[in-house]
């Protein structure tokens, strides 16, 4: 009989990205690489668990702008052609490598790999929403929603129109996407602020994720830690992560990401192979980039690329068995170590960014997929159990109040307000003070209710906390400040146009056919609650 619970809990999310306007965005590649590396990988795992009769339970988010993105007749499109590529330069790396056997063997893995994509992606009709969309019907799976675009909640607390605009979008996008409300949702960056959770209430949400410390100083000190949920005063749950098992995982240092036989993620052969070769299959201006074809293992800590060995798919799934049982019987310990000192169940949340498994630790997938079954058949110390089904087994939880919190570095806001992005905050503020002001207007014709509702779109886009946090981490900066300052004018030029009734017709079709997010958004959401 167990005597605890494991959760594990994946965010599905990547900033809106989608430019029919060009050929080719680099940028667009971040979901063609999530799509092939993750998310196939991961309905392949549930499908396997399924088809093998193990009632396995996960709580996944899939934010707004992700599911848009996967249900993009656009995206789907373009990515299809991707997959086309990978499949054609796999086929070549075959043959090319005939007289290499390793070389030829890891072509192989990566032709079969790319084949089985294509099945999963041709079987779902290229609607992987819809996919993941089964395993909750059959409560195997808890989606959850997010913000609207990931916008950082905390820094627009001072206009509760802008917060309930993410939430209240949101969660009518997830009721038009899986036929039902949501029932949690992963808080963008796991950011919370007293107060949060009346909106969240009032949306019809019962829970959302938070740091751990969001939970270790709540008041009155929650008796159980991190190590059961909290109830606020609007009766809304609150979960906390688990910091010792998100740890083990994610730490690339000291967590299992590291290990010597997993896949090298910076070594890809898109910079490897003679360049006339890899031409094709690079950028079409001739730059180099990753094609997802890596033929290298991590090999040791400290080592330079150049240095890296051969990667052995066989020997890195043996290994990723390995730390899967070293993850269930860590966690054994810890479940019989709290019930001891809780005198009741305690549970584990181990919350993680969804890109990890397959995109960034290659080999995640495989750990999962041999945790759920060494969790089902090895042991009878814990259920792993998704976040709804938790709550309606243990309804009686000690209230409390949450603090203010992050997941980010320090654990609060500092991340997504700094040097490198504090301008884009006074620009951000002077929109929402505008949009709010707009959602008072009726519109005289269907003209200005277009103009109205693709003015909230651009300051819903201008949010994405992702734009902050790419110019804080110095990668693809030039993008991120493309992408706030693109939203932010035509936010601009709508609320002008709108001001001096002289809506520009064409432009604005073109803009909305850009900035396509949302179809079925009413301005309205920003009038003042």
């Amino acid at each position: 009989m167990s005597i605890g619970y494991l959760a594990l809990v994946l965010h599905a999310h990547l900033p809106y990205v989608r430019h029919p306007e060009s050929d080719f965005v680099l940028e667009e590649e971040w979901l063609f690489e999530a799509i092939t590396e993750t998310y196939v990988p991961l309905l392949s795992v549930f499908e396997g668990l399924k088809r093998d009769g193990i009632d396995f339970k996960i709580t996944m988010s899939m934010t707004p702008p992700l599911v848009s993105m996967l249900r993009d007749p656009l995206l789907q499109e373009r990515y299809d052609a991707h997959l086309a590529k990978l499949e054609e330069l796999a086929e070549m790396e075959v043959e090319r490598n005939t007289h290499n056997g390793h070389l030829r063997y890891l072509a192989e893995h990566y032709a079969n790999e790319f084949n089985h994509v294509r099945q999963v992606w041709e079987r779902y009709d290229h609607d992987l929403a819809i996919a993941f969309k089964q395993f909750q019907d059959s409560n195997n799976l808890e989606i959850i929603t997010c913000g609207a675009t990931h916008g950082y909640l905390p820094l627009m607390k001072m206009y509760p129109e802008a917060v309930w605009g993410q939430i209240e979008v949101a969660c009518q996008h997830y009721e038009e996407t899986f036929g039902r409300p949501p029932y949690g949702i992963w808080l963008p960056e796991c950011a919370y602020y007293e107060g949060l959770e009346r909106m969240l209430a009032d949306a019809g949400l019962r829970y959302f994720l938070t740091d751990g410390h969001g939970i270790l100083y709540a008041r009155p000190r929650p008796q159980f830690g991190t190590y059961a949920p909290i109830f606020t005063e609007t009766g809304v749950a609150a979960f906390g992560r688990d910091h010792e098992s998100s740890q083990q995982v994610w730490s690339s240092q000291v967590g299992y990401p590291g290990a010597p036989e997993y896949r090298e993620f910076y070594r890809d052969l898109g910079w490897d192979a003679e360049y006339d070769y890899i031409k094709p299959y690079i950028m079409p201006n001739g730059q180099r980039k990753n094609v997802g074809i890596k033929y290298h293992k991590i090999t040791g800590k400290g080592l330079g690329l150049s240095d890296k060995a051969w990667y052995d798919p066989y020997w890195a799934r043996e290994k990723a068995a390995e730390h899967a049982g070293n993850f269930m019987f860590n966690r054994e310990r810890q479940v019989e170590h709290l019930h001891h000192l809780m005198q009741r169940s305690p549970i584990i949340v181990s919350p993680y960014d969804a890109e990890l498994f397959g995109h960034w630790w290659y080999e995640g997938p495989w750990f999962l997929d041999y945790l759920f079954r060494k969790s089902w058949y090895d042991q009878n110390t814990y259920d792993m159990t998704h976040l709804a089904d938790y709550l309606q087994q243990n309804p009686h939880q000690q209230i409390a109040r949450p603090s203010q919190s992050s997941w980010g570095y320090k654990g609060f806001h500092e991340y997504w307000l700094n040097e490198t992005n504090t301008w884009i905050y006074p620009h951000l503020h002077k929109a929402t003070e505008r949009m709010i002001t707009l959602a008072q207007r009726e519109p005289v014709d269907e003209l200005e209710w277009k103009a109205l509702n693709q003015a909230a779109r651009e300051l819903l886009l201008a949010q994405s906390s992702d734009w902050a946090f790419i110019m804080r981490t110095g990668t693809m900066v030039p993008y991120a400040v493309r992408r706030t300052r693109s939203h932010l004018m035509r936010f601009t030029k709508l609320w002008e146009d709108i001001n001096q009734g002289k809506i520009d017709a064409g432009w604005l079709d073109k803009v909305a056919a850009i900035d396509n997010i949302f179809p079925s958004i009413n301005y309205r959401t920003y009038r003042p609650l």
